[in-house]
């Protein structure tokens, strides 16, 4: 009983922030978002008797069981898991990432789309994409998304067991292949405040969250005509605005939740003045410092050489459109 899979992570041009039920993660909105070719999470998992408790070795280093990162997210995820498919022996995961984690690139919807890959191949669940996201879902919201690859709608749903929510592709990678997301990494630190936390306490107490909820329904309107007609400037005024009213109920969040540093700012400023000058491109950012610039590959290397010159920028990965989570013969351990 065991298998690996190897997921990507996904950038959001629809945000999901903000939770109907926490147990079992279902959103207040749905969301959009792109799959990306570059950044990915691999995990092995196996099920086995001599195991006498799970075990997570995260980028070469165990999680202890006590600690609250562990009990809060693979250990929910487990019980959860065992809730609805019947116990199982104690299982070992280990997961590498290829880009940091905990710092806003979606680390937690690639690991929970691997995860979810690799139990469903080890124990022989054959889920299909639509079950295998409503499970990853259980780690991570965004997890449900990166299960397929290309332009993907996670469905908020209506019903209160979750079965109405969960993940279905827009169009596959080749669809839009010249689209470009520019990741710009301005810290590798782990953010301080972990969204799951983050979206609690927006919900709770921004006077803006209403706004947020009322807006949303069009946006995703829009991205998806904008997606299915390769229209980037609708995707990318839509994708930004939708950004920048997310941030906004973060900022009215009481206290205040503020992720972005000086170079997400200057990057901001960098990215409109270049608008302005003719330059299709737009920017969208997730819970954490990174700026994230949408494009097209004609542009791409002119924005590159641009963001060099910007003071901060740690690191650039330009991605595009890939491929969703899959099975692997390549082991961990």
């Amino acid at each position: 009983m065991k298998a690996s899979a190897i997921a990507p992570a996904n950038i959001a041009l629809v945000k999901y922030w903000g939770k109907r039920d926490e147990e079992l993660i279902l959103p207040f909105n749905g969301s959009i978002s792109v799959t990306l070719d570059k950044l990915f999470a691999h995990t092995t998992v196996e099920f086995d008797e001599r195991y006498k408790e799970d075990i997570l070795i995260l980028n070469g280093k165990r999680v202890e069981q006590s600690s609250k990162d562990y009990q809060e997210y693979i250990g929910n995820f487990l019980r959860k898991f065992r809730e609805r498919f019947g116990k199982t022996p104690k299982v070992k995961i280990e997961s590498v990432t290829n880009f940091p984690t905990g710092a806003g690139l979606a680390s937690s919807a690639a690991g929970f789309a691997a995860l979810a890959t690799a139990i469903n191949e080890a124990l022989g669940l054959n889920l299909d994409k639509k079950e295998l996201s409503k499970l990853a879902r259980l780690g991570s919201g965004s997890a449900t998304r990166s299960i397929y690859g290309g332009f993907v709608e996670w469905l908020k749903g209506e019903r209160n067991d979750g079965e109405d929510s969960y993940a279905i592709q827009i169009a596959p990678p080749e669809h839009w292949k010249e689209l470009r997301m520019i990741l710009c990494i301005t810290s590798k630190e782990e953010k301080k405040i972990k969204s799951r936390a983050g979206m609690a306490q927006t919900v709770r107490t921004s006077p803006m969250y209403k706004c947020w909820l009322e807006s949303a329904e069009k946006d995703l309107e829009d991205v998806r005509a904008g997606i299915l007609s390769k229209d980037l400037e609708l995707v990318g005024k839509v994708a930004e605005h939708n950004c920048l009213k997310m941030f906004a109920t973060m900022l009215t969040t009481k206290p205040p939740i503020i992720y972005w540093n000086e170079t997400s700012i200057r990057l901001i400023h960098s990215i409109l003045e270049w608008r302005d000058e003719g330059i299709k491109c737009y920017f969208t950012m997730d819970a954490g410092p990174q700026v994230k610039v949408i494009c097209l590959e004609k542009d791409e290397e002119k924005i590159k050489e641009r963001l060099k010159e910007i003071e901060g920028v740690e690191d650039i990965i330009v991605t595009s459109p890939g491929d969703g989570a899959k099975v692997t013969e390549k082991h961990l351990f």
